[in-house]
Protein backbone atom coordinates (compact mmCIF):
# COMPACT_ATOMS: atom_id res chain seq x y z
CA UNK A 1 0.00 0.00 0.00
CA UNK A 2 1.26 3.46 -0.84
CA UNK A 3 2.31 5.63 2.07
CA UNK A 4 -0.22 8.45 2.60
CA UNK A 5 1.30 11.84 1.77
CA UNK A 6 -1.71 14.06 2.44
CA UNK A 7 -4.92 14.23 4.43
CA UNK A 8 -6.81 13.17 1.29
CA UNK A 9 -4.54 10.12 0.99
CA UNK A 10 -5.40 9.19 4.57
CA UNK A 11 -9.11 9.49 3.80
CA UNK A 12 -8.73 7.36 0.67
CA UNK A 13 -6.79 4.75 2.68
CA UNK A 14 -9.56 4.66 5.29
CA UNK A 15 -12.22 4.27 2.59
CA UNK A 16 -10.28 1.47 0.91
CA UNK A 17 -9.92 -0.33 4.25
CA UNK A 18 -13.66 0.01 4.84
CA UNK A 19 -14.31 -1.33 1.35
CA UNK A 20 -12.07 -4.33 2.02
CA UNK A 21 -13.68 -5.01 5.40
CA UNK A 22 -17.14 -4.90 3.85
CA UNK A 23 -16.11 -7.28 1.07
CA UNK A 24 -14.64 -9.70 3.59
CA UNK A 25 -17.82 -9.51 5.67
CA UNK A 26 -19.92 -10.16 2.56
CA UNK A 27 -18.03 -13.43 2.08
CA UNK A 28 -18.03 -14.42 5.75
CA UNK A 29 -21.66 -13.78 6.69
CA UNK A 30 -23.26 -16.43 4.43
CA UNK A 31 -20.91 -19.04 5.89
CA UNK A 32 -21.77 -17.93 9.41
CA UNK A 33 -25.50 -18.05 8.67
CA UNK A 34 -25.23 -21.76 7.84
CA UNK A 35 -24.05 -22.47 11.38
CA UNK A 36 -26.94 -20.93 13.32
CA UNK A 37 -30.53 -21.84 14.13
CA UNK A 38 -31.84 -18.58 15.60
CA UNK A 39 -34.15 -16.88 13.10
CA UNK A 40 -33.68 -13.44 14.71
CA UNK A 41 -29.90 -13.86 14.42
CA UNK A 42 -30.21 -14.98 10.80
CA UNK A 43 -32.32 -11.89 10.12
CA UNK A 44 -29.73 -9.63 11.74
CA UNK A 45 -26.96 -11.19 9.66
CA UNK A 46 -29.01 -10.80 6.48
CA UNK A 47 -29.62 -7.16 7.38
CA UNK A 48 -25.86 -6.64 7.80
CA UNK A 49 -25.17 -8.42 4.52
CA UNK A 50 -27.59 -6.08 2.74
CA UNK A 51 -26.09 -3.02 4.42
CA UNK A 52 -22.60 -4.12 3.41
CA UNK A 53 -23.65 -4.54 -0.23
CA UNK A 54 -24.98 -0.98 -0.24
CA UNK A 55 -21.79 0.34 1.36
CA UNK A 56 -19.61 -1.44 -1.21
CA UNK A 57 -21.67 -0.14 -4.11
CA UNK A 58 -21.68 3.42 -2.78
CA UNK A 59 -17.94 3.31 -2.09
CA UNK A 60 -17.31 2.10 -5.64
CA UNK A 61 -19.22 5.16 -6.89
CA UNK A 62 -17.36 7.40 -4.45
CA UNK A 63 -13.97 6.11 -5.60
CA UNK A 64 -14.95 6.82 -9.19
CA UNK A 65 -16.05 10.37 -8.38
CA UNK A 66 -12.87 10.96 -6.36
CA UNK A 67 -10.85 9.51 -9.27
CA UNK A 68 -9.24 6.95 -6.98
CA UNK A 69 -7.48 3.87 -8.35
CA UNK A 70 -9.16 0.50 -8.07
CA UNK A 71 -6.28 -1.03 -6.09
CA UNK A 72 -7.77 -2.03 -2.74
CA UNK A 73 -5.44 -3.92 -0.41
CA UNK A 74 -6.87 -6.40 2.07
CA UNK A 75 -7.88 -5.00 5.45
CA UNK A 76 -5.80 -7.11 7.82
CA UNK A 77 -7.67 -5.94 10.93
CA UNK A 78 -11.02 -7.16 9.58
CA UNK A 79 -9.36 -10.32 8.29
CA UNK A 80 -7.99 -11.02 11.78
CA UNK A 81 -11.34 -10.46 13.49
CA UNK A 82 -13.12 -12.74 11.01
CA UNK A 83 -10.44 -15.41 11.25
CA UNK A 84 -10.56 -15.28 15.05
CA UNK A 85 -14.33 -15.78 14.97
CA UNK A 86 -14.05 -18.68 12.51
CA UNK A 87 -11.42 -20.41 14.65
CA UNK A 88 -13.46 -20.04 17.82
CA UNK A 89 -16.58 -21.35 16.11
CA UNK A 90 -14.69 -24.42 14.89
CA UNK A 91 -13.61 -25.21 18.46
CA UNK A 92 -17.06 -24.94 20.05
CA UNK A 93 -18.53 -28.32 20.96
CA UNK A 94 -21.64 -27.20 22.87
CA UNK A 95 -24.25 -25.94 20.36
CA UNK A 96 -25.75 -23.62 23.01
CA UNK A 97 -22.52 -21.63 22.98
CA UNK A 98 -22.27 -21.25 19.21
CA UNK A 99 -24.80 -18.48 18.61
CA UNK A 100 -23.75 -16.27 21.56
CA UNK A 101 -20.14 -16.64 20.42
CA UNK A 102 -21.10 -15.78 16.85
CA UNK A 103 -23.03 -12.73 17.97
CA UNK A 104 -20.10 -11.54 20.11
CA UNK A 105 -17.72 -11.96 17.17
CA UNK A 106 -20.02 -10.07 14.81
CA UNK A 107 -20.27 -7.27 17.36
CA UNK A 108 -16.48 -7.03 17.59
CA UNK A 109 -16.32 -6.63 13.82
CA UNK A 110 -19.16 -4.11 13.91
CA UNK A 111 -17.33 -2.07 16.56
CA UNK A 112 -14.28 -1.98 14.30
CA UNK A 113 -16.49 -0.80 11.41
CA UNK A 114 -18.11 1.87 13.60
CA UNK A 115 -14.66 3.23 14.46
CA UNK A 116 -13.61 3.20 10.79
CA UNK A 117 -16.82 4.89 9.62
CA UNK A 118 -16.45 7.58 12.30
CA UNK A 119 -12.84 8.23 11.32
CA UNK A 120 -13.74 8.50 7.63
CA UNK A 121 -16.67 10.83 8.40
CA UNK A 122 -14.40 13.08 10.45
CA UNK A 123 -11.75 13.20 7.72
CA UNK A 124 -14.44 13.80 5.12
CA UNK A 125 -15.75 16.80 7.08
CA UNK A 126 -12.21 18.19 7.36
CA UNK A 127 -11.67 17.84 3.61
CA UNK A 128 -15.20 18.95 2.71
CA UNK A 129 -15.90 15.69 0.88
CA UNK A 130 -19.67 15.92 1.28
CA UNK A 131 -20.58 12.57 -0.38
CA UNK A 132 -18.12 10.74 1.89
CA UNK A 133 -19.49 12.50 4.97
CA UNK A 134 -23.09 11.70 4.04
CA UNK A 135 -22.30 8.02 3.44
CA UNK A 136 -20.18 7.56 6.54
CA UNK A 137 -22.60 9.40 8.82
CA UNK A 138 -25.49 7.31 7.50
CA UNK A 139 -23.69 3.98 7.93
CA UNK A 140 -22.35 5.09 11.31
CA UNK A 141 -25.89 5.67 12.58
CA UNK A 142 -27.07 2.39 11.04
CA UNK A 143 -24.10 0.60 12.60
CA UNK A 144 -24.78 2.00 16.06
CA UNK A 145 -28.46 1.00 15.79
CA UNK A 146 -27.48 -2.46 14.54
CA UNK A 147 -25.01 -2.89 17.40
CA UNK A 148 -27.69 -1.96 19.93
CA UNK A 149 -30.10 -4.45 18.36
CA UNK A 150 -27.42 -7.16 18.57
CA UNK A 151 -26.91 -6.35 22.25
CA UNK A 152 -30.65 -6.64 22.85
CA UNK A 153 -30.75 -9.99 21.02
CA UNK A 154 -27.80 -11.26 23.04
CA UNK A 155 -29.15 -10.14 26.40
CA UNK A 156 -32.76 -11.02 25.71
CA UNK A 157 -32.46 -14.35 23.91
CA UNK A 158 -29.13 -15.88 22.94
CA UNK A 159 -27.09 -15.43 26.11
CA UNK A 160 -29.84 -16.66 28.50
CA UNK A 161 -30.33 -19.70 26.23
CA UNK A 162 -26.70 -20.68 26.94
CA UNK A 163 -27.59 -21.30 30.56
CA UNK A 164 -30.60 -23.53 29.93
CA UNK A 165 -30.20 -27.22 30.55
CA UNK A 166 -30.58 -29.55 27.59
CA UNK A 167 -34.11 -30.92 27.25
Amino acid sequence: MAVPKSARDILVTELKEIHSAERQMSRAIPKLMKRIQSEPMKQKLQERLDQGATIIETLDDTFEKMEVTKARPKNVAAEGLIEDLNQLMEQIEDPKLLEPLLLAGVQKIEHYCIAAWGTAASLGRLLEERPVVQLMERVLEEGKRYDQELTELAEGELNPAMLQEAA
